[in-house]
């Protein structure tokens, strides 16, 4: 090879190797300019990606706040439940001990679930091994004394880290008396795709006090789906939800639904609803809404109580002589011709029910046999050509007003006024009886509740205040919305002609030897929009009693309203009046301080012992201190006891429970009980109310922890 190109192919690779050198050396500059770029310019960025594959903050739910009866009863609470799953990937289960325990955990399995067998679990368990499944589920709703019972079992009681335990903890609302008692009053909290948030009763209009604050934790990814918890100075303790007492009392609850529900059955009506209220503060101590459905069977899906507005009828008769009377144009003993029983506004006939007429008859009269015709005669007479006078004087009632409760859902009352759209010449006498009116039942409740409170008018309270661990945090004290409806002696009149209704006119049937109701009754018929009074199944009609007791020192007001019952029988003193009397005379034989005071003479009264649960012993000892009763002990030496009544003192016995046997808590309360089988270890369901009559394990048989027993309550 000459010198010449010798020297061209030196100058060759030359300019190769340059051309690779100035190509690494770019590539070079590019990494090393990339990684300063991601380090400074893009760190935090790649940073936070990074911790979203290995952190993560998990919420870590507040404790809901429970819903209480007056009396502290839970009408709502939460209970904690748990979703079992096995990370069967976990490194630290070697696969001699799964071979080891695979056998006696799948039994264990079987025996508490009672959902598939010992061999089914040893196959779901060996299957999820084989494929290395890291989030094997186990049971769903398993309650914390099964979740305690799975941790102590083979291979799971290592722990969650070194045994694969993984327990999801979730919350279920629960409501100890059932979805019957004040279901649509206590209320409910869902959600809906097309509506968002529903919110129904006192779980609803008080979420933003139970549902407290949720917390906060930082978790750390350890393997596959398996998390950590990591410290963190950043972590948020929950808040736990603040429990509401409400006004309702469930024994008054009871009685209104069992009283409505017998009458509803009787007359085959479509629905109905009972509130009862305490005359001095509001206080709605029992509300009940039932519907029938195509079954026959009746269920609480609406509350018509707050939210049906209808024609009330012949209870509006109150208001219309109320106003009259306040103006001066009548007195009681005042006379009317109510004929022989029609009368004629322009082109519509006024009917009473008596077909001959009541002839001439007194104003007092007139509201105790509830005529139609009398009534509408003297509210015409008086202000035919003052008709803003008089709807202004009910106005004055605040009648034309919502009451603003509590809790959503109220229906919107209305009362025409002259001038409006549809006043016509009949309106005023129509009126005057309670029709082309629209209020709720709790709304007509409010004014008689006015009535019985010498004129004050109370705003109607479902919540009584709201507690933090116990502590009393937010109080709303008795809301009044009108100080005085009526001049003192309008309101006496008004009191004098409900006790009439009850003593001489068309309640006679609810007059009792032992105390006074005084109220008025109402049968309305129903108008439907399309077809008006009349549709192809006939006539209509709302039976409704309102009123209060005792009449002398009025303690509760009730309202009763029952909607389309059987067309045979649809007055209001047959269908609604029995409702009201049986609500009132249980409320009146379980409340002695109703009863009139009896003077003790010597050798006349004998001491009468009280009744004594089964129960504990401590709680029995306080009771009869703080009533002053004697009691004797036969060797008392269990925390448990029976009691009977002897000559002049209670005798106590000792209720032996044995550890590992069933124990007898027939005629026990419902909480001794519940502490009694718990602590055993037993699963509780309920069933009825009242103290205990039977139970689906026989006393003395050996405990199997875990299991269910059913209390039937009566």
């Amino acid at each position: 090879m000459s010198d010449s190109n010798k020297i061209s192919l030196k100058q060759d690779i030359i300019w190769r190797v340059a051309v690779i050198y100035f190509c690494i050396a770019f590539f070079a500059l590019i990494i090393i300019g990339r990684v300063i770029f991601l380090q400074f310019i893009e760190a935090d960025k790649w940073k936070a990606q990074a911790q979203k594959l290995t952190l993560k903050n998990e919420v870590i739910e507040a404790n809901r706040g429970d819903i209480l009866d007056v009396h502290g009863r839970l009408l709502a609470t939460s209970i904690p439940l748990y979703d079992i799953r096995a990370d069967m990937a976990n490194d630290q289960i070697s696969r001699e001990l799964f071979a080891c325990k695979v056998d006696s955990l799948s039994l264990c399995l079987s025996k508490l679930f009672k959902d598939k067998t010992a061999a089914q679990y040893r196959a779901m368990l060996v299957d999820a091994r084989r494929k290395g499944n890291r989030y094997l589920l186990l049971q769903r709703n398993a309650t914390h004394h099964e979740l305690q019972m799975v941790k102590s079992f083979p291979i799971f009681r290592s722990g969650r880290y070194k045994g694969g335990l993984i327990a999801e903890k979730k919350s279920r609302r629960i409501y100890p008396y059932g979805s019957m008692l004040a279901g649509r009053t206590i209320g409910y909290t869902a959600s809906d795709e097309q509506v968002g948030k529903i919110a129904v009763g006192v779980e609803g209009s008080f979420d933003t006090y139970l549902k407290g604050t949720n917390g906060m934790r930082l978790m750390r990814r350890i393997s596959g789906n398996t998390w950590m918890q990591v410290g963190s100075k950043d972590e948020v303790e929950p808040k736990d939800g603040m429990d509401i007492v409400t006004t309702i009392d469930i024994n008054l609850q009871d009685v209104a639904e069992n009283a409505l529900l017998k009458q509803l059955q009787k007359h085959e009506a479509h629905h109905g609803c009972a509130v009862v209220m305490e005359v001095a503060t509001g206080e709605i101590r029992a509300i009940a809404n039932l519907e029938r459905d195509e079954q026959g069977a009746y269920h609480e899906s609406y509350n018509y109580a707050i939210g049906e507005s209808t024609e009330p009828g012949s209870t509006f008769k109150l208001l219309s002589l109320m106003v009259a009377l306040e103006d001066g144009y009548i007195h009681l003993n005042d006379t009317i011709d109510a004929g022989k029983g029609k009368v004629r506004f322009y082109n519509h006939i006024v009917e009473d029910t008596k077909e001959e007429g009541y002839g001439r008859i007194s104003v007092k009269q007139a509201f105790e046999v509830s005529s139609n015709v009398a009534v509408s005669k003297i509210i015409t007479r008086y202000y035919k050509g003052r008709e803003r006078q008089f709807i202004d004087r009910i106005y004055s009632m605040k009648v034309q007003e919502p009451l603003g409760l509590e809790i959503q859902g109220e229906g919107k009352p209305h009362v025409k006024y002259p001038g409006d759209r549809y006043w016509s010449g009949i309106s005023l006498p129509m009126i005057s009886f309670g029709y082309e009116v629209q209020l709720t039942p709790l709304q007509i409740l409010t004014i008689y509740n006015a009535v019985a409170n010498n004129g004050r008018m109370m705003k109607p309270r479902f919540v009584k205040e709201i507690r933090f661990h116990g502590l009393p945090s937010v109080y709303s004290a008795p809301e009044v919305i009108v100080s005085s409806i009526a001049s003192r002696s309008t309101i006496a009149r008004a009191r004098e002609m409900l006790e009439g209704v009850v003593e001489n006119g068309t309640a006679v049937n609810l007059k009792n030897c032992n105390y006074k109701i005084a109220g008025k009754t109402g049968t309305a018929q129903v108008a439907n929009r399309k077809y008006g009074y009349r549709n192809d199944k006939g006539i209509s009609y709302q039976a409704s009693f309102a009123g209060y007791f005792p009449a002398d020192k009025p303690r509760y007001s009730c309202i009763v309203v029952i909607n389309a019952p059987s067309k045979h029988v649809y007055y209001a003193n047959i269908v609604a009046g029995p409702v009201f009397k049986e609500i009132s005379d249980k409320i009146f034989a379980t409340s002695p301080d109703l009863h009139p005071l009896i003077t003790r003479r010597s050798g006349e009264i004998t001491q009468s012992l009280p009744t004594i649960l089964p129960g504990n012993r401590n709680d029995t000892d306080k009771a009869l201190a703080f009533l002053k009763i004697p009691s004797k002990r036969n060797h008392i030496y269990s925390n448990w006891i029976s009691a009977q009544p002897a000559k002049n003192e209670i005798e106590m016995d000792n209720l032996n429970v044995y550890n590992g046997l069933v124990p007898n808590v027939k005629g026990m309360g419902v909480k001794d009980a519940l502490y009694i089988l718990e602590n055993a270890g037993l699963r509780v369901i309920i069933s009825g109310f009242g103290v205990v009559r039977g139970q689906s394990l026989e006393p003395g048989k050996r405990i199997v922890k875990g299991e269910k027993i059913i209390l039937n309550l009566g």
